[in-house]
């Protein structure tokens, strides 16, 4: 009932509000660290997409078989999710080339200020963890343990598999669901995000695609898991969403060095490590990374309190 009630209550100009909600959550979910969840939470659409995407089920099959489409479109609340789906669209259409042509040209400031954005990021989420007790510490450190393990692997051979670009798009799409967890980090942590971001900018159609099945895989499924989870077990959850981001801050530390590097083809593959700031001798950047990594701590702090006095 909640969304038919929004749906049958909205004109034209929502509609286009709304589509504006889904460019900032699109904006939001380019970026590594923060989360298009916690847009819309802050926007006040955050309960009505959730309940949307669960409407996506067999019940909509069967209205749509009895009733006709247009009464499967009302179900699910299709007016809505296609208005926030081409606001969202539209952002990351438009923001994908700027960010690869910083990634390939000044990579140091934009990984210091997505790394100010992470490390407020598991703040945001922490907070939200109501009680700590031995089963959620015991979370928070399987998690930090597990997603450190993860950074330290050689990054990925094949990032342009179409197996692997499906999953990372399903496990990807889940985090914009969650407010505190960016879908754009988990591209990273997988070593996907450049080739995402590449295919986007290259209109290679096919990528896309596989990409978007593996969203849209990811809704239908993965979203009614973590909706389980969150009713059952909320604060383990949190811990341990908590500690993989906070093990992870290695994957996006912005100093890093070269180890090793292969040629596979036309493509090559470093190894790289974390080193300290102090380690290249002036680092002329080393004031703008810290100003940057602030910049980006401290916009996180700001929604978050945005999205407190909203609620």
């Amino acid at each position: 009932m909640f969304a038919q009630e929004q749906n049958m209550q909205r004109s034209l100009i929502d509609y286009v509000i709304i589509t504006l909600k889904g460019l900032a959550m699109g904006a939001a979910d380019v970026v590594p660290g923060v989360s298009g969840g916690t847009i819309a939470f802050i926007s006040g659409i955050y309960e009505e997409l959730i309940d949307s995407i669960n409407r996506i089920n067999p019940q909509a099959i069967r209205i749509w078989k009895e009733d006709g489409i247009g009464a499967a479109w009302r179900y699910v609340n299709g007016n809505f999710l296609l208005a926030l789906l081409t606001g969202i669209a539209i952002s990351v259409l438009s923001l994908a080339r700027l960010l690869k042509w910083l990634l390939e040209n000044e990579p140091v400031l934009l990984w210091s200020f997505f790394f100010g954005l992470v490390f407020a990021s598991i703040i945001l989420v922490a907070r939200q963890i109501q009680h700590w007790r031995l089963v959620t510490v015991a979370g928070f450190i399987a998690g930090a343990l597990v997603a450190w393990y993860i950074t330290t692997l050689p990054p990925m051979q094949d990032t342009q598999n179409n197996l692997f670009l499906f999953f990372a798009g399903a496990l990807a799409i889940c985090a914009m669901i969650l407010p505190g967890i960016s879908g754009a980090f988990i591209l990273v942590l997988l070593g996907a995000y450049e080739t995402v971001l590449e295919a986007v900018n290259e209109k290679d159609l096919k990528t896309i695609a596989i990409i978007g099945l593996g969203a849209i895989f990811g809704l239908l499924s993965f979203s009614r898991l973590l909706k389980y989870l969150f009713s059952r077990y909320k604060n383990t959850t949190l811990a341990v969403l908590t500690g993989f981001i906070f093990g992870s801050l290695n994957k996006i530390w912005p100093w890093k060095e070269v180890v090793s590097s292969r040629t596979i083809g036309e493509k090559t593959i470093t190894v790289e490590q974390s080193i300290s700031p102090f380690h290249f001798e002036g680092n002329p950047q080393l004031l703008a990374a810290c100003v940057l990594a602030l910049s980006g701590f401290l916009f996180i702090y700001f929604l978050e309190r945005l999205a407190i006095k909203r609620s």
